[in-house]
């Protein structure tokens, strides 16, 4: 953020160096290059704001400035995004829809409203709004909203088929995979869940979500062994937690009991849930 700014302190230093050449074409001159470096300013902030900055920040940023000047989409777009950020994806419908019915709205804009009606589970008004995208417009974001509608109606083919075109169109897919592992553990398909949250975690080792829901899909099938996986001992510990109470579930209590032991015994510090479980089971 620092940059921008040096940049504009040089190019005013220079336009006063020269002012006395031209008072009024120098002015202008150094008019339109601190306009410059405001835009390059500006630019570099909304995207930090966007990407790293605080939530909450971003809301209020952008809504400020979008008030200010309500022409520019793009300062919509930062607010609408900024929303959905700050976990208020009901607002951010609002914003969105306002600029969907903009004349120069794009693709990507009725995309962002469908992720905001996703999120605040309104899959039917979602469904419309991907209707309205021409099928010639392909992106990972498309397509992982259209298969996220589609397992919420239980279509399972359309599901898998739009899961496997977005795994292919970027190059971080844990996320999808480990959606579309979700999805068919939800329909029974156990085999098939493990095998995506293995995949998800070979892009990202660190995501404890397929982690667990790794562990989920194997107790699912009564496998009661850990995945060979990188994990912390806190991570190991509830691993464990997991794969118990899945046994437990199943009916097979002595291995759940087990299992609840040896997580109250690998974690670093008390278990409690651990604990509070393997006592109800009279461990």
């Amino acid at each position: 953020m620092r940059h921008p700014i040096s940049l504009a302190l040089c190019l005013i230093g220079a336009a006063t160096l020269t002012a006395c050449g031209g008072r009024g074409q120098n002015d202008a001159e150094a008019k339109r290059a601190i306009q410059s470096v405001n835009v390059v300013d500006e630019s570099n902030l909304n995207d930090l704001l966007l990407t790293s900055g605080d939530p909450a920040e971003a809301v209020s940023y952008f809504s400020t400035a979008s008030a200010a000047q309500p022409e520019r989409l793009d300062l919509k777009r930062g607010l609408a995004k900024s929303l959905v950020r700050a976990k208020q994806p009901t607002q951010a419908i609002a914003v969105w829809s306002q600029i969907v019915a903009a004349p120069d709205a794009t693709n990507d804009d009725r995309i962002g409203l469908t992720d905001a009606l996703i999120r605040s589970n309104e899959w039917g008004r979602a469904e419309q709004q991907l209707n309205q995208i021409p099928p010639t417009f392909e992106s990972f974001d498309r397509y992982r909203l259209e298969a996220m509608v589609a397992d919420s109606k239980k279509d399972w083919k359309k599901a898998d088929s739009f899961y496997e075109i977005a795994s292919g169109l970027t190059s971080t897919p844990a996320n999808v995979l480990n959606n579309w592992g979700f999805s068919k553990l939800s329909r029974g398909d156990y085999a098939g869940a493990e095998r995506l949250f293995g995949e998800a975690l070979t892009y990202d080792s660190g995501m404890f979500t397929a982690k667990n829901n790794l562990v989920l899909a194997r107790g699912a099938q009564r496998k009661y062994d850990l995945p060979v996986i990188p994990m912390t001992q806190t991570e190991r510990a509830q691993l464990l937690y997991t794969l118990g109470l899945a046994a437990v579930k199943h009916g097979d209590i002595t291995v759940g009991k087990g299992l609840l032991q040896d997580a109250v015994e690998t974690h670093p510090q008390y278990f409690e849930a651990a604990a509070r479980s393997l006592a109800a089971l009279g461990g």
